[in-house]
């Protein structure tokens, strides 16, 4: 919905032909940043550093250096925080009040050329793609934490890395395509969200039974 209303919002301006473009990179580096805001910066930033893309409005700012240093600095930490149980929790936790506003501050950023009111758009819609994804990504991983090894949290952490480089590279060179992969996330991010909470309760109640403390009400 967030997407469709961005469009629609959008279409009732006379915009520019490469809106569909730039839409992409908004919605697709808002995404993003709900699984990994530090490689996906270092990745676009590199990628405009050395004229491989040109990216949309003022994202073209992420190749400077000092950008790339600190982005790259923190990732390194978080690459290791984040294959650590407990911990990978903890740092999403933390990283709910950085990923969901950096990601609307990119989906914003895309279209610094375009009216002020299509930015405002793009940055809630772009706030709320990058909670759908965090969300996710959060609670896939405090469900893996319930399992005593750490090699399905390596596992996910992993992919994520991999998701986080491989689609911000594929959202370089075919942000119409990145579009269509993030739409159907969100769509199944919505569809799925009770079955995510309901699921996130059952292993809470395990927990707080096995403690033998008082759980919380059955709906």
């Amino acid at each position: 919905m967030l997407l469709m209303g961005t469009a629609a919002i959008i279409h009732s301006e006379r915009m520019p032909p490469d809106f569909i473009s730039t839409l992409g990179f908004a919605m697709g580096s808002a995404w993003l940043s709900g699984i990994n805001l530090y490689a996906t910066v270092v990745t676009l930033g590199l990628l405009q550093r050395f004229h491989l893309v040109q990216l949309p409005g003022g994202l073209e700012v992420l190749q400077q250096w000092w950008i790339l240093g600190l982005a790259g600095f923190l990732y390194l930490i978080e690459f290791a925080a984040d294959k650590i149980p407990a911990v990978d929790s903890v740092w999403d936790a933390i990283h709910t009040f950085i990923r969901i506003p950096a990601g609307a501050v990119m989906a914003a950023s895309a279209f610094a050329h375009f009216d002020p009111s299509v930015r405002l758009v793009a940055m809630l819609a772009g706030g709320g793609v990058a909670l759908s994804s965090h969300g996710t990504k959060a609670a896939t991983r405090l469900a893996a934490n319930t399992s005593p090894e750490p090699f399905s949290n390596i596992a996910l952490s992993l992919v994520e890395d991999v998701i986080a480089i491989g689609a911000s590279a594929l959202m370089a060179f075919h942000p119409v395509v990145m579009l269509a992969i993030v739409a159907v996330f969100v769509v199944l991010a919505v569809l799925f969200a009770r079955i995510i909470v309901r699921a996130l309760q059952r292993l809470f109640r395990a927990r707080v039974s096995a403690a033998g403390l008082p759980g919380l009400p059955s709906k």
